[in-house]
């Protein structure tokens, strides 16, 4: 790689934990923009990185940076993941919620609902005669949705993971992790898992789970499509 690859590739490892793979990142930065500041190419290429197929995307010489190949071996009692694994989300399940519940809170995310109490909240403006009305209808009920409002995911969730290498784990939300729920994860999000401690499954709780967002759209329409008989067995 050129020596400015070779720093945006360090600095993605340094600040994001993020192993990026150099065939990868050669193919992603334009030779004609290798001039542009560090620093905005590095930021492009994250960009790209939260984007994409981790298996595409990322190294997989680091042995630290991947799930165990014998992640579902049932003789390990348990074991604790030291440093850092990047991963992303291929499935997320709402276990302390029906499964019917959940194809409702994602479908009225859809519709641009939320609900307060026994209340149905549209958080969309809806046009009316008087502009400056719209705007201040609109910027209420919105906030009252924030404040109050709630898609109905409160876990804990259950989610299917998958490292660089394509190795899959799945996750238990132990304690609430910001970020983590039915219609606001997508699917394709990328995730950091910190030190998890593993016992056949994956404990994810605040400070093991950091959350980098984005999605792979393509995965995230399929799943959201995926009726309930179809998604779990």
């Amino acid at each position: 790689m050129s020596p400015h690859l070779d720093q945006i590739a360090a600095q993605l490892l340094n600040t994001k934990s993020l192993p990026v793979s150099s065939t990868w990142l050669n193919n992603v930065v334009p030779s004609t923009a290798r001039n542009a500041p560090v620093s905005a190419l590095t930021q492009t290429a994250l960009f790209r990185i939260l984007a994409s197929d981790f298996r595409e995307s990322l190294s997989t010489s680091t042995a630290s940076s991947l799930l165990p190949v014998d992640i579902f071996d049932p003789t390990v009692q348990e074991r604790r993941l030291q440093g850092t694994i990047p991963v992303q989300v291929l499935d997320i399940e709402d276990i302390g919620s029906s499964l019917w519940s959940q194809v409702e809170a994602i479908e009225r995310v859809e519709r641009g609902e939320t609900i307060r109490g026994r209340e149905i909240i549209r958080t969309v403006s809806v046009e009316e005669n008087s502009g400056q009305e719209t705007d201040t209808t609109s910027r209420s009920t919105t906030a009252g949705a924030g404040e109050n409002g709630s898609t109905g995911s409160q876990g804990p969730h259950r989610l299917i993971l998958q490292d660089a290498a394509g190795t899959r784990a799945v996750a238990i939300e132990l304690k609430q992790v910001n970020g983590i729920a039915v219609g606001k994860l997508p699917i394709g999000a990328k995730i950091l898992l910190q030190s998890v401690a593993v016992a056949l499954v994956e404990n994810g709780e605040k400070g093991t789970i950091v959350v980098k967002g984005n999605r792979r759209s393509n995965l995230n329409r399929r799943w959201n499509s995926c009726v309930p008989k179809d998604a779990y067995v």
